[in-house]
């Protein structure tokens, strides 16, 4: 991809993009994590009655979707690694 400035002209390559994606990705991840983690202190607030389940599911979520995430990442990686090694 090439980008034209007035001054300077820049060659933008995969890495660039992909760098750019993943710190857009990780920015929405901190956004999802804190809403989570103040939706969990709402629902242990709020004395409704279905209080309760909302803060178990809310505590269940905090815990296993980070952990969900972590899997996926390590699977890509292997998985990556693995397509690697085939090329060469």
């Amino acid at each position: 991809m090439l980008i034209v400035n007035s001054k300077n002209i820049f060659i933008v390559g995969k890495d660039f993009i992909m760098k750019n994606i993943k710190r857009i990705l990780a920015v929405i991840g901190v956004i999802l994590l804190i809403g989570m983690y103040v939706c969990t202190l709402i629902f242990a607030l709020i004395g409704s009655p279905a209080s309760d389940d909302l803060l178990k599911a809310s505590i269940a979520a905090t815990i296993l979707i980070p952990v969900l995430l972590y899997g996926f990442i390590l699977i890509t990686r292997l998985l990556k690694n693995k397509n690697n090694q085939n090329d060469d």
